[in-house]
């Protein structure tokens, strides 16, 4: 997750996710949906790349949930494109992955 509020004024955070393949990678954004709903009833304000399944993006507002297969990710390098935003720690872990940050 990267904090983007200093960046985007609009979004408080990236969550950045990868899957080794494409069914993988819509089992997670069936999943984050399923949590949202049943966490606080919201549903994302969009959806972007169902149809293609490489890139998949559910914008909640605030929070927006970036679901690629592993070469997408690599390819497009959020992580390097956001290398200003900060990571948010979950579970006393911070996980970057692809582009790992470890030098910040």
């Amino acid at each position: 997750m990267l904090d983007v509020t200093e960046i985007i004024s609009i979004i408080d955070c990236f969550v950045i996710v990868s899957a080794s393949n494409p069914r993988q990678a819509r089992t997670i954004v069936d999943a984050v949906e399923e949590a949202m709903k049943a966490s606080d009833g919201s549903s994302p304000i969009g959806i972007e790349g169902l149809e293609d399944e490489a890139w998949m993006l559910l914008d909640y507002g605030e929070i927006v949930v970036h679901a690629f297969t592993t070469e997408q990710r690599a390819y497009y390098g959020l992580e390097r494109l956001w290398s200003d935003a900060p990571t948010i720690v979950v579970d006393g872990r911070a996980e970057v992955g692809v582009g790992d940050r470890s030098g910040d």
